[in-house]
């Protein structure tokens, strides 16, 4: 398999940057750790919370519940991280095919892929004057004439290549924290249903909550809205047990 290599940076000089750019960071927000590892999170404990309600209402011992459960924690831990790696390699490998490509039109039809770039800056607001020189001194590097062109064709950033690794390790763990939280009651020995849906409950509120934070969401939203997910998937599965458990009553 053959990747296009990083395309080299354009050096910004400090005093260039803007007052509010000083000192200035963003979070991951471009399908790394954070995606990954929130959506671990909450599939674990959505995906669990109803594994151990729908098994629960259907009358089972104790012992098939934990079983049951550490055996989702396992299959769906594995299933999201072998998911996200495969998920992120296709997302770099599909981006370095687009620079391939972009770097190839330009090369071939240099003057088309000028006016079209020119085009795209009149589009912003310039002037047909300055866009068209814009558009000139762009094409001046080959390189930097690729990234901007794939990042105004796109809405990509050619440098932009998150871990696989990085996602499937955060979405491994994460499903496997929040899968074991339903299971903890039955774990110390409270066998009790409704101990393991409330302490599910509860993960579901604080994931939630905290997932909220990298975003402009109100936190107690963010909480709610979880919770409200993971009820309705544990209810339906509750249901389905309960239907499952009257059947195989003697």
């Amino acid at each position: 398999m053959t990747t296009t290599p990083s395309l080299p940076k354009d050096p910004v000089p400090a005093d260039s940057r803007g007052p509010g750019e000083i000192g200035h960071t963003h979070a991951d927000v471009s399908g790394g750790w954070l995606r990954a590892a929130t959506f671990g999170a909450m599939d674990g404990l959505v995906t669990n919370l109803a594994l151990v309600a729908g098994i629960g209402a259907a009358g089972v011992d104790d012992d098939v519940v934990v079983t049951a459960g550490l055996a989702g924690l396992v299959a769906g831990a594995f299933s999201m991280a072998l998911g996200e790696y495969a998920s992120v390699s296709t997302q770099n490998e599909a981006l370095d095919k687009e620079v391939t490509t972009e770097a190839r039109e330009i090369r071939d039809n240099p003057k088309a892929e000028t006016a079209e770039l020119a085009a795209m800056f009149r589009g912003m607001g310039m002037t047909k004057e300055t866009a068209k020189a814009a558009a000139a001194e762009v094409h001046l590097d080959h390189d930097r004439a690729v990234r901007v062109h794939v990042t105004q064709e796109l809405g990509l950033d050619p440098d932009d290549h998150p871990s696989p690794w990085v996602a499937a390790i955060s979405s491994f763990l994460m499903f496997s924290v929040g899968a074991v939280i339903p299971l903890i009651p039955f774990l110390l020995g409270f066998g009790s249903l409704a101990a393991g849906l409330l302490v599910g409950g509860a993960g579901l509120l604080l994931a939630g909550g905290v997932a909220a934070t990298f975003t402009a969401t109100p936190w107690w939203w963010g909480a709610i809205r979880q919770l409200l997910f993971g009820g309705l998937a544990a209810g339906a599965t509750y249901l389905v047990g309960t239907a499952l458990g009257v059947g195989l009553t003697p």
